[in-house]
């Protein structure tokens, strides 16, 4: 399996790194609109892989701008998931890694008080997590959204089932917490992405690491959601 160590470092927030897998698309968040647009042509490119100019050049300023969107909502990283199905067609996803600060001074109590408020909820399915680097809390949830006619192939109103994985991590380095989301429609490889997110999760570092050090995520996929399975 293809996998990317993804390091994380700002000027506020300790520095933490995670593995995202093959099949994640990093959407190109930077600091300045220069290096957004660099990085947004790179994107495209793997993106629509067997496109070409007339694909690529229109849609680069699109994903600038929506990266510009991320990394001012506080958005450390955003990735598009794009899996082959059996049937044909693809599975997507939609990957964000977000800190917000949480002013806790011991992770396992911030855990716990995360955990409690999640719990609080009804429609949330939140749990306790031991990973390697620190306790953590996951929380799972299925929204029911109505899409209008005007934006379905039949031209009638539809109702779509969209499942969301959260894990909150409280950093063990500084008074900040940072949250793994996973959002989809494709509920049927539900299973997968859940596979996906477990790896993702058991390889988050708040220390640094040499290169080539941190472990690898070994889901049952590589960059098919259904291979292995």
């Amino acid at each position: 399996m293809t996998s990317l160590s993804v390091e994380v470092e700002s000027r506020f927030v300790p520095p933490f790194s995670f593995i995202a897998p093959n099949g994640l698309h990093a959407l190109p968040i930077a600091s300045s609109p220069e290096e957004r647009a660099r990085l947004s042509r790179e994107f495209v490119r793997d993106l629509y892989a067997l496109g070409d100019e007339a694909i690529w050049e229109p849609a680069a300023p699109f994903y600038a701008a929506l990266a510009e969107f991320m990394a001012e909502s506080g958005f450390d990283y955003s990735a598009m998931g794009l899996f082959s199905r059996d049937e044909g067609g693809v599975a997507q996803c939609a990957f964000t890694v977000a800190t917000v600060q949480t002013d806790q001074t011991d992770p396992e109590v911030a855990a716990q008080g995360i955990l409690a408020t999640l719990s609080g909820n009804t429609y949330n399915d939140a749990r306790w997590l031991d990973l390697p680097c620190g306790p953590a809390v996951s929380c799972v949830r299925f929204n029911e959204i109505t899409v209008q006619p005007e934006m379905t192939s039949s031209g009638e109103q539809a109702q779509l089932l969209t499942g969301q994985i959260q894990v909150h991590i409280p950093f063990p380095t500084g008074p900040y917490t940072v949250v793994f989301t996973l959002d989809t429609a494709a509920t049927d490889y539900w299973a997968e992405f859940c596979n996906m997110m477990a790896a993702i999760i058991q390889t988050v570092s708040f220390t640094e690491a040499a290169e080539g050090q941190l472990p690898t995520p070994e889901p049952p996929y590589s960059n098919h959601p259904r291979s292995g399975t």
